[in-house]
């Protein structure tokens, strides 16, 4: 059983006034962590030429070898963007497809890539192919052996079982002799599962079909070794479990990938002459103007997490964990509903069907925002995300586990669900 709040005060910036149960969608930066980000802004004001022209491609060296190690990747195979969707944008635009050709996805997928999937198969006349995968999943049976981190393998005679038959069977079952992409969530975003993304890369990787993993939500969450792995692409966000400042993302390539990419904005790096590194990182590492105090602060952001409990990540990571399944309990019990998947598929997200929306009203954000989470925060200060899923009036209520949160968070959601439902 996990009890309070476990980390130093005033570590984080958020309201404490406000239950705080949505850190999937946006999360809190330590204050520590945007002290490190206004550091860098201050010595990028001193003397910019300074900063941009002699300093900053070492120092986005640097920041990128601490992720590549958190990660499990070589630092030459990673840059540096904004969030996943850019990730998911720079690959999806970059890749030559042919009118015909085909791109997996599941309706699990985050709505702003899914989008961007979208816009690119009608410009090209590609065709998309959705696999449905039921929430909640029909037979709550984990398959022997399974775990959701990506560095075990399933052991040698598994056998199918209806549980797979549920999340891999439907994806499989959606290729075609010309498919020629899987875009695929590591972890999904409004549902909160994690896919068995080892068992999926091998499948497709034996037919000769790349992937593109959106992996928003995995860095921080779950551990990670992108090169063991082996995706052809995969782009995550830092800002998430993380806890890196906003607009710090990374987009991951094999090397044998890296020349199909180029990025969304096209700068100096198009026609550089250099011979020193990979045209990959010559592009990637400018493509304009901006500010990049929230990638510098990225191995920050790594260490503050990492020094908050004795066993450092492995410790937060199976706490957040521990807990998420703790509200899950709780949540399940409220509602009087069984927990809608198995255990063995959760990392610090969980989420849970409601009924349906009474009235199906537009919505006031590019986000969701439906009608009972304004009630939720209005009456009892709790900030947690209600999601249109698969599509309004069917919905979803999310909750996230940081080490910021507790189990009486989670009791005082239930007794509001009680009241409002």
């Amino acid at each position: 059983m996990l009890s309070g709040r476990m980390t130093p005060p005033n570590f984080w910036a958020l309201d404490p006034n406000i239950i705080f149960l949505n850190h999937g969608s946006f999360g809190s930066c330590p204050r520590p962590v945007l002290e490190c980000q206004q550091q860098w802004r201050e010595r990028m004001e001193r003397q910019p030429i300074q900063f941009f022209v002699r300093d900053l491609e070492g120092l986005l060296d640097e920041a990128r070898s601490a992720l590549a190690e958190f990660l499990g990747a070589q630092p030459d195979n990673l840059v540096f963007v904004p969030n996943a969707t850019a990730g998911v944008n720079t690959v999806l635009n970059s890749l030559n497809f042919a009118p015909g050709d085909e791109i997996i996805v599941t309706d699990h997928e985050y709505n702003a890539c899914r989008n961007a999937l979208d816009v690119m198969a009608e410009r090209n006349g590609v065709r998309v192919a959705t696999a449905k995968v039921p929430f909640p999943l029909r037979n709550k049976q984990q398959p022997e052996g399974w775990t959701p981190s990506v560095n075990k393998r399933q052991p040698e005679g598994w056998t199918p079982s209806v549980y797979e038959r549920e999340i891999i069977g439907p994806i499989l079952e959606r290729i075609s002799d010309r498919t020629r992409l899987l875009l695929i969530d590591h972890v999904t975003s409004q549902t909160g599962l994690i896919f068995p993304l080892e068992r999926l890369l091998r499948e497709f990787s034996s037919r000769g079909i790349d992937t593109l993993v959106d992996g928003a939500h995995a860095p921080g969450m779950i551990p990670l070794n992108l090169e063991q792995l082996g995706a052809a692409y995969y782009t995550g966000n830092c800002h998430k479990w993380i806890c890196a400042p906003k607009g710090a993302g990374f987009l991951y390539a094999r090397p044998d990938r890296q020349g199909d990419l180029r990025p969304l904005s096209i700068s100096h790096g198009a026609n550089s002459p250099r011979t020193d590194r990979s045209p990959y990182l010559i592009e990637f590492g400018w493509t304009g103007t901006w500010d990049p105090s929230a990638y510098l602060s990225v191995p920050e952001a790594i260490r503050q997490m990492g020094g908050l409990f004795p066993g450092g990540w492995p410790e937060l990571m199976r706490r957040n964990r521990d807990l998420a399944l703790q509200a899950r309990r709780i949540l399940c019990a409220a509602l009087q509903i069984p927990p809608p998947c198995p255990d063995e598929m959760i990392g610090s997200l969980a989420a849970f069907p409601l009924p349906d929306a009474e009235t199906i009203e537009p919505p006031r954000s590019p986000l969701y925002l439906d009608p009972l989470q304004d009630r939720l925060l209005a009456k009892h200060a709790i900030e947690v995300p209600i999601i249109p899923w698969p599509a309004a009036p069917h919905r979803v209520l999310r909750i996230s586990a940081q080490a910021y949160n507790s189990p009486s968070q989670y009791e005082q959601l239930a007794c509001a669900l009680k009241q409002l439902l």
